[in-house]
């Protein structure tokens, strides 16, 4: 099952943290669509996901300088 979580509106750390709250959520192997902001959180909430154990499967520019993040937990 995919997921999808829009943190474009929160500034760090609650980027990182509203995207922990929702893997947490989630059963082992599903994936959560992150859409979140170039800068900061395109550098550190992928970064997160990996220290916790996530899988960052992919990392892909949308328009307006937006990045969807695709992370498997």
């Amino acid at each position: 099952m995919k997921h999808f979580l829009d943190i474009t509106n929160e500034t760090c750390p609650m980027t990182f943290v509203k995207v922990k709250l929702q893997l947490a959520k989630m059963d082992a192997g599903e994936q959560l669509e992150v859409l979140l902001n170039k800068g900061e959180p395109l550098e550190n909430v992928p970064r997160s996901c990996e220290e916790q154990g996530y899988k960052v499967l992919s990392n892909e520019p949308t328009d307006h300088g937006k990045h969807l993040i695709l992370v498997e937990k």
